[in-house]
């Protein structure tokens, strides 16, 4: 009996005891061997790595079913579950990992840079470092291809088109007002602070389907998520001064920033070629609050404007010149939040809100303009895996928008407009490998009052042709609503349309960058009207058709020589259209058929000091004469503009800067203004319209106290 109970301890010994051997070959999909790749049982300490020839071999005493890991670096985890006893002579194929270093990337029309970018080309401090900006974040991008040189108004114009179709958006949300007020031939800027931008990315075409009412591009600006320490910034420069801070405390964060800009002092010293009865003021201040929750940021945003100016302009149809007064409020509110919502689901939602106010006087005619915008929006993004991920959601626009024209011994004309929207968009992101990924999506916009629906799909694809150059195609549909200055008269037109097709070369090594991208834009029921300007009585149609295509080039190296760093770019343009008053198609005033800029940044180690210079040239312009029977059928002469600025660090935290554009003085004419009628000759006499002066300077002094006592307003100093 005992001896029976040994030979059954054995025997139950071994079996417990019981080696299962698991054996394999592991390679890539082009059936390549993969040496080195680790190969075990989950939850065991049981494994082993591929030799030379990929295979492996090991021992494990686990039996029935069990998970076998197979990892290597760019390579997908593979994963399989099965009974141990079959996992002999297994075939193992890794596919790459399509989110490693050196994928393809989804690029075609898009320039963007930020902290996580793999396609940086302009980060947001090249905004307050770019001569000729004048710390203006429109006016770095305006250095990129795909823009066209407008110094008269300083917003964005894109590939053929004009600067109202172009749309900002701030943490996804949309920007109502994103430009201070002016007027004819006085150039604007950006209404915000280029410090408040963590990251950037600007679309010159076939933007994604979570955007639309957009004909040409959008400019997405991303806000910081939280600040890396408490600070206060003082500003002192030569048409204003302003003052910044941040505090933190456990998950939240609140910067807050103001800013005074006159340029009486300034206009009093500089010539102007225009009467000022009150130089520009404004007094605008800003506020951001974070608050970190365990699984996403709540970021409130706030900025109110308070603008005035007063002039007369030169007329050639009025020899006294025309009275000009503004008075503008804007207020802007943006709250949104992104987080996870857990099995690989993430949300991103938020609102925006505008007030604008105009207080206009036009000679004896007083306006009085008021406008409400309103934006909701929720996205939804799920990762089914590293190769598939969807986002889609929905969003709601409202504006409200009325205006009193007072004229004296007349009765007051009033308009007003309602312009309300619900859009629904999709789109998603397919990796097929590491070299090649496809993006589609579609988007659908019902406008309840102008009473239209429309579809508008978009698709890209990205192809990898070596480890440093990639290839990519885009295409995509485009609406827009009819401008206010045609809906405060007429609600019942179309929405214009824009088609875009475009092809993309990115080449990306150590630090230098070269892109070269061609494309075609059709316009469709563009809006046509039969008076010089929109009025009550014009008759309004959407016959208007037209079209853009081109050539972008961009260089940029930040390491052939140390301490320089420099961009150039080449557009090339060629646009035709047929809308608003004209009587035929032709190349709009806005369009130059060349733009070329070329910005240099060099840091003089022993001089502490950062120089910058930008060339800009374009072109010249065309502008209808009416001694001439053909419209639209001569140019300006060439654009040129040289600027140069000098930043010196008087110690870490002291920067003294000086900034002067245009500094040779170039004598640049914009287009020419007619007069109505005919002289004694028969002819119609004109006048030149130029820049307000031939050059703009600033000197300023910059003072930064943190606590670590090294940071400055220009970072990289």
């Amino acid at each position: 009996m005992k001896l029976a109970l040994t030979f059954a301890f054995i025997a139950i010994l071994l079996s417990t005891n019981a080696q299962t051997t698991i054996t394999g070959n592991v390679t890539d999909a082009s059936g390549i061997p993969i040496e080195g790749a680790n190969v075990y049982l989950d939850g065991t300490y049981d494994g082993g790595s591929s030799d030379t020839n990929g295979a492996f071999s090991f021992s494990t005493s686990e039996t029935g079913p069990q998970t076998l890991l197979v990892s290597f670096l760019s390579f997908e985890t593979y994963s399989m579950l099965t009974d141990v006893s079959a996992m002999n002579n297994l075939k193992i194929v890794l596919r790459e990992d399509v989110n490693s270093l050196g994928s393809v990337v989804l690029n075609a029309g898009t320039f963007s840079a930020g902290d996580n970018s793999k396609a940086s080309v302009l980060s947001p401090i090249d905004i307050v470092t770019t001569a000729g900006a004048a710390g203006d974040y429109i006016g770095a991008f305006q250095t990129l291809p795909g823009t066209s040189t407008v110094a008269e108004d300083g917003r964005l114009f894109v590939r053929g088109g004009d600067a109202n179709e172009t749309n900002i958006y701030i943490d996804g949300l949309r920007v109502f007002q994103p430009f201070a007020a002016t007027t004819n031939n006085i150039p604007t800027r950006g209404r915000f602070s280029p410090f408040l931008f963590k990251g950037t990315n600007f679309s010159t075409g076939g933007y994604s389907a979570e955007y639309g009412d957009a004909l040409s591009s959008v400019l997405l600006l991303n806000t910081i998520d939280e600040p890396d320490q408490e600070k206060t910034d003082l500003s002192f420069i030569s048409v204003g001064l302003g003052v910044g801070n941040t505090q933190k405390w456990k998950k939240n964060s609140l910067s807050i920033n103001a800013f005074y800009l006159n340029l009486k002092p300034y206009q009093e010293i500089i010539s102007q070629r225009v009467d000022w009865k009150k130089p520009y003021e404004s007094l605008s201040g800003e506020a951001v609050y974070r608050h970190a929750f365990e699984k996403g940021l709540l970021k409130v945003y706030g900025g109110l404007n308070y603008a005035e100016f007063d002039l007369v302009q030169e007329d050639i149809n009025t020899p006294e010149g025309v009275n000009f007064g503004l008075k503008n409020r804007n207020l802007y509110l943006n709250t949104s939040y992104k987080g996870r919502l857990g099995n690989d689901w993430t949300i991103a939602t938020g609102t925006s809100f505008a007030n604008d106010h105009n207080d206009i006087k036009i000679v004896n005619t007083n306006v009085d303009n008021n406008e409400n915008s309103f934006h909701f929006k929720l996205k939804l993004r799920k990762r089914f895996s590293n190769r598939f991920k969807l986002n889609f959601g929905a969003e709601q626009y409202v504006g409200a928008f009325s205006e009193h024209v007072a004229v004296p011994n007349a009765t007051t004309f009033k308009s007003s407009f309602d312009n309300n929207s619900t859009a629904a968009f999709t789109e998603a992101n397919v990796f097929f490998s590491k070299k090649l990924a496809m993006q589609i999506g579609v988007r659908g916009v019902h406008n309840t009052s102008l009473e239209y629906t429309k579809i508008s799909p978009r698709a890209s694809l990205a192809y990898k042709t070596s480890s440093k150059s990639q290839v990519s195609l885009a295409y995509g549909d485009f609406y827009q609503a009819p401008q206010q200055d045609v809906l405060k008269y007429n609600e019942t037109l179309e929405p214009e349309k824009s088609s875009h097709y475009i092809f993309n070369y990115l080449y990306q090594n150590n630090r230098r960058t070269f892109r070269a991208e061609a494309y075609y834009k059709s316009y469709e029921e563009l809006v046509k009207f039969d008076t010089d300007r929109p009025e009550f009585t014009s008759l309004y149609t959407n016959n208007g058709s037209g079209y853009a295509a081109g050539l972008d080039i961009f260089w940029r190296d930040n390491r052939s020589i140390k301490n320089l760093e420099y961009w150039a770019s080449y557009s090339y343009l060629d646009t035709k259209r047929d809308y608003k008053n004209y009587p035929n198609k032709a190349t709009p005033n806005f369009a130059a058929k060349h733009n070329l800029s070329l910005v240099t940044k060099y840091w003089i180690e022993d001089w502490k000091s950062l120089l910058s210079a930008t060339y800009n040239f374009a072109s010249g312009r065309p502008y209808n004469d009416p001694n001439q029977s053909v419209f639209q059928n001569e140019k300006t002469k060439t654009f040129n503009s040289i600027n140069l600025s000098w930043a010196y660090l008087i110690s870490q935290q002291k920067i003294l800067y000086f900034s002067v554009s245009n500094v040779l003085g170039f004598d640049n004419v914009f287009n020419y203004q007619y007069a109505n009628t005919p002289n004694v000759d028969g002819n119609f006499s004109r006048r030149a319209i130029r820049p307000n002066a031939d050059r703009f300077f600033i000197v300023g002094f910059f003072w930064t106290i943190s606590d670590n006592k090294t940071d400055n307003q220009l970072d990289n100093l």
